[in-house]
């Protein structure tokens, strides 16, 4: 089972280099989606959260990024 980050490891993540860029990119191309996956994610629906971002989440210069952001070159 995946374990879900903490609050303090989204932060470092979001201040990352990449984690910028992935969220400009989400921002950018993500839009109205951006927002309702927020939504979702607060409410505990994670799973509509994750398909509402899809789209964005898996163009080429996304996957680069969240390689990044995992570790892997």
């Amino acid at each position: 089972m995946e374990q879900t980050p903490g609050l303090q490891q989204l932060l470092q993540l979001a201040q990352s280099p990449a984690g910028k860029q992935l969220l400009q990119l989400l921002q950018q191309q993500g839009g109205s989606n951006l927002k309702a996956a927020a939504e979702l994610a607060s409410s505990g629906n994670y799973e509509a959260a994750k398909n509402k971002l899809s789209g964005v989440l898996n163009t080429p210069e996304a996957q680069r990024l969240l390689k990044q952001l995992e570790g892997k070159p």
